[in-house]
């Protein structure tokens, strides 16, 4: 019954896969050939190793627009070079997860602190969104960055093209309105199929996919290796924070079925899946969270789901032809039915309501994304260092609260007594001595600090001898055993 089930839910993924498969790969800048052998190859590899029954692998809009803004500096879009340069992006990837994998890496998926992902991802969600923009509304694009072509395409409606419109807003509105319907019903398929036909009867005059031509690939190393050094930072970046999205479908559905997940093992299931992108000519791939949620309400029970995916897709490939009338307008409505949900305005707002640094972080990460856009691995980069940063500041000046009480002064210390913050202390400390100049006994409560490194017991040792030459006993009362 488990298999009937798997089968049936790899089955409808792929209906939802292909057409999407071709949207990533157009997004990232690639022909939507590129985007069906992802679309088989990343779920048949990731399904050998993944610790989850759900999770379903393959091109999504993170990791097309990573794929965009790491190969675009380097190749023009859609030559062959930028095809060979995707592959060995997605072989590097796959090679930097597997490592991390391996060796016990999985805790470095927790090093990426929530403010910079969520600052991060809502504006990648920005930029997918403002790239489909032109396609959207039928007009050209233009040669003034991502934001800037979407911003001369909304001021331009001379240069709209209205069947084009009206094909966006119908997409958006079936793929939307199909999804609350139910889960189960492809409404991408359905899309699909509308602007197809539509093509076909109407003798539309707007963009289309084109020709389609899918030949079965062969495991080729057959790359621009001279330019490895140039992905090398890209792919780490990369490797972490499309690895976001895994663990959150991952973890989700875990809870769900109070099993457990293995994020080392999700690792080398995404190495795996890239590594086979790598291989067969395709681009990074990843987790997706709708198709996760499609497979999920099918009823999958097992990593079968995921393989049946990818082996639908590879049956279906020789009448990819007949996706050839597809207008393009489709697939960037189908993009950015995907991409919206990872605008996270809200809650970027609410963040400054209960942690203003954290919110900082976040903002800064989210312009510097918007900014830097393509090299946004950079504004990552930039991100992680305003968190360690802000973090640093913070762990710099633990509280202190004093007291006097008899001939006694009290203090009793919070947060982290490390080799940063030791001045701190002692400043501290030493001002707490005219709360009673007479005093003869000097208590330290460490009950509230995390953790003490040597500089910082050196600091206290200081302090006691200090005090000692003076006539003033000083006692170390509540120290963590784990300090």
């Amino acid at each position: 019954m488990h298999v009937f089930k798997d089968i049936l839910s790899g089955v409808s993924v792929a209906l939802v896969l292909i057409p999407g498969s071709m949207a990533y790969a157009d997004l990232a800048g690639l022909p939507a050939e590129i985007g069906l052998i992802s679309a088989f190859v990343a779920p048949i590899a990731a399904a050998f190793f993944t610790s989850s029954p759900i999770l379903q692998t393959g091109p999504t809009a993170l990791a097309a627009l990573l794929t965009f803004s790491t190969i675009a500096p380097l190749a023009e879009e859609g030559s062959g070079e930028f095809m060979l340069l995707a592959a060995l992006l997605a072989l590097s990837i796959g090679v930097v997860r597997m490592i991390i994998g391996c060796f016990g890496g999985g805790w470095i998926s927790y090093l990426l602190s929530r403010p910079v992902l969520d600052g991060f991802t809502s504006a990648a969600g920005v930029l997918i969104v403002s790239s489909q923009v032109p396609l959207l509304l039928g007009s050209l694009q233009g040669d003034t960055g991502v934001l800037g072509s979407a911003l001369v395409s909304l001021l331009s409606p001379e240069n709209w093209h209205l069947p084009t419109m009206m094909l966006s807003g119908i997409t958006v509105c079936v793929v939307l309105g199909f999804r609350r319907v139910h889960v189960l019903i492809p409404g991408v398929l359905i899309a699909t199929v509308i602007g197809i036909v539509y093509s076909r009867i109407s003798g539309y005059t707007g963009t289309i996919v084109g020709d389609i031509e899918v030949n079965i690939p062969y495991p080729s190393l057959a790359l621009p290796w001279g330019q490895l050094h140039l992905l090398i930072i890209p792919s780490i970046v990369i490797a972490l924070v499309s690895f976001a999205e895994v663990a959150a479908i991952s973890s989700k559905y875990a809870k769900l079925e109070r099993t457990a997940w293995d994020p080392d093992r999700e690792f080398i299931s995404q190495g795996a899946a890239n590594l086979a992108a790598g291989l067969f000519g395709g681009f990074p791939v990843g987790g997706s969270f709708v198709r996760s949620s499609l497979n999920y309400s099918s009823g999958a029970r097992s990593r079968l789901s995921g393989a049946v995916a990818g082996l639908a897709v590879l049956m279906c490939v020789p009448f990819a032809g007949m996706l050839s009338e597809l207008p393009r307008a489709v697939l960037a409505a189908i993009v950015i039915t995907s991409a919206v949900p990872l605008i996270q305005f809200r809650f970027l707002v609410y963040l400054w309501t209960i942690a203003p640094l954290q919110a900082g972080v976040a903002w800064t990460t989210f312009i510097l994304t918007l900014v830097l856009s393509p090299h946004v691995e950079q504004a990552v980069l930039l991100g992680i260092l305003a968190a360690v940063s802000v973090h640093i500041w913070r762990e710099l000046s633990p509280s202190c609260e004093s007291w006097a009480e008899g001939d006694s002064i009290h203090v009793r210390l919070s947060g982290v007594l490390w080799f940063g913050s030791a001045a701190s202390i002692q400043r501290a400390i030493n001002e707490t001595m005219p709360l009673n100049p007479r005093a003869r006994r000097f208590i330290i409560d460490l009950t509230g600090v995390g953790r003490v490194d040597f500089t910082g017991a050196l600091a206290l040792r200081e302090f006691r001898d200090e005090a000692a030459e003076s006539g003033i006993q000083v006692e170390l009362v509540g120290i963590p055993e784990h300090a």
